[in-house]
């Protein structure tokens, strides 16, 4: 346990940042396999739709700094390829 002022602050930061980084993951992951199940049912509509929302979690994440830039780029880039081949 920390035992100075600012060391406690400190925990209960982190301890914010943590739920609300988790959050924001999940909420990509949850999107990514929509989009995903959307492509492999060739439902191209839906996967454009779903595909619109996962592009701006990510940038959003990307620019908080949740996610590195450089993988929300590959990321965004692969989706799109898949829905490209549809």
């Amino acid at each position: 346990m920390p035992n100075l002022k600012n060391a406690i602050k400190a925990v209960r930061q982190t301890e914010a940042r943590t739920i609300l980084n988790r959050q924001a993951k999940d909420r990509i992951t949850r999107w990514l396999k929509k989009t995903n199940l959307a492509i492999t049912e060739k439902k191209k509509e839906t996967a454009v739709k779903a595909f619109t929302t996962l592009t701006k979690l990510l940038d959003k994440a990307a620019k908080e700094k949740v996610i590195e830039p450089n993988k929300v780029s590959r990321q965004k880039s692969r989706v799109q390829t898949k829905i490209n081949a549809l």
